[in-house]
């Protein structure tokens, strides 16, 4: 079975205090597969992050898709569309400084 990558805006949410990594990548849900796993070998480049998943376990977290983009006719994505996308979730979920990885 051939995968097709998934574009679009993901975020994984500590549930206890709302902070939020939240980006954009062509296939969000592998983006954030690779997310969980460094974050399960202790390995996350974002240390807070990885502190508070050390502390409080996997089950504090939600990991989600946002929003899809539609790829183009070609089948792929625009990097310029994938950005203008992350800039009107950031909008939307004004997120203060102390609530963002």
């Amino acid at each position: 079975m051939k995968h097709t990558p998934r574009p679009g805006i993901y975020r994984v949410r500590h549930v206890a205090s709302g902070r939020s990594l939240i980006g954009g990548s062509v296939d969000a849900p592998a983006y954030l597969n690779r997310v969980r796993f460094e974050l399960q070998l202790g390995s996350h480049r974002t240390p807070a992050l990885q502190r508070d998943w050390t502390q409080d376990g996997k089950a504090a977290f939600l990991f989600e898709v946002l929003e899809d983009l539609k790829p183009g006719p070609a089948g792929g994505v625009d990097p310029d569309d994938l950005e203008e996308l992350l800039a009107l979730w950031l909008e939307k979920l004004d997120l203060p400084p102390h609530q963002r990885y």
